[in-house]
């Protein structure tokens, strides 16, 4: 690769500047600038995308018409196209002629990060690299990826180390690869394990690398369910756990608490806890209300917004 040691030089002092991880675009902040940014996840518009309704490579303008200046997009809908330079092409080109951010790539499907065996975490780590190439292509300063593991999820101290120990392992590989593209990896509280924030916390630490990091999610605190029986995370303090090593945020409008129940978002509570982190990067909103996907999105971006300006005038 083209002056890959002073890139990797450069990688490192200013992952050495930033402490653990902390990226710049979560940290610079002026006084021109707004406490948190607002962007778009694409799922949040699933069904339309799914049915057909809308493609993938429209995502980025028809967001512009709807407020937004940012996007993170869903593998998914473009499963095929990650190593289609063409494709990619188009895509950055409708987002750049938008004035639309690329902030980051989902990926699902990919295989387990703690898969049973060796061969198939290789194959995970394997199938992650085109993603990371796409994220850098168009212009992305991450890929997420999913903490699934071949470990049965059990609150047992055991079985929780003994995923963090098969999960770590592959995330760092990943990043390692990552760290030449200048690309996070980051995990989302998703289910099982990792919608415990203590477990999605201490698997970061022990991945012991500097492009490892969080998407802490809002509403994915729901770490089994069982029928009627939810088992379940305080929302609050798992984003305020994982924070600390936060390179993106996702809001749902609905939170949990420790005993299976669903309340509304406290949109001032849960900001002021990501903003305690000095955090100041993007809030990407990911709802959507299947056959209003589009009304029920702006309701949430226009309360996001009244809420920061409510925050920063305070301050």
């Amino acid at each position: 690769m083209t002056n890959r040691r002073t890139f990797l030089k450069n990688t490192s002092l200013a992952a050495a500047a930033l402490g653990l991880g902390v990226p710049e675009f979560a940290l610079a902040k002026s006084k021109a600038d707004p406490i948190f940014k607002i962007s778009l996840a694409q799922w949040s518009v699933n069904p339309l995308l799914f049915g057909g309704k809308m493609d993938n490579l429209d995502f980025a303008v028809e967001a512009k018409k709807h407020g937004f200046d940012a996007v993170e997009y869903v593998n998914q809908f473009f499963m095929d196209k990650a190593q289609d330079k063409a494709y990619l092409q188009e895509m950055k080109t409708r987002s750049d002629g938008e004035g639309v951010t690329n902030v980051l790539i989902m990926v699902d499907r990919e295989g387990q990060l703690g898969a049973a065996t060796s061969e198939e975490r290789k194959q995970t780590v394997e199938n992650h690299k085109k993603w990371v190439e796409a994220a850098k292509f168009l212009g992305c300063h991450s890929i997420r990826v999913n903490a699934y593991t071949a470990v049965p999820f059990s609150q047992d101290p055991k079985q929780e180390q003994e995923a963090i120990n098969v999960c770590s392992s592959t995330l760092r590989r990943i990043c390692e690869f990552a760290n030449d593209f200048d690309i996070n990896v980051i995990i989302e509280n998703h289910g099982g394990f990792s919608s415990n924030g203590t477990w999605l916390a201490e698997l970061i630490r022990q991945t012991e690398h500097p492009r490892a990091g969080t998407l802490p999610d809002f509403g994915n605190f729901v770490m089994k369910r069982d029928g009627d029986q939810i088992l379940s995370y305080d929302s609050y303090r798992g984003v305020d756990q994982l924070m600390p090593r936060a390179k993106g945020v996702s809001l749902k409008p609905r939170v949990w608490d420790d005993n299976g129940r669903e309340f509304g978002l406290d949109y001032t509570r849960m900001m002021k806890i990501v903003l305690a982190h000095d955090y100041h990067g993007y809030v990407g909103i990911e709802h959507g209300e299947r056959g209003r996907e589009w009304e029920t999105i702006e309701e949430v971006r226009v309360n996001l917004d009244q809420v920061r300006r409510t925050l920063e005038n305070a301050g």
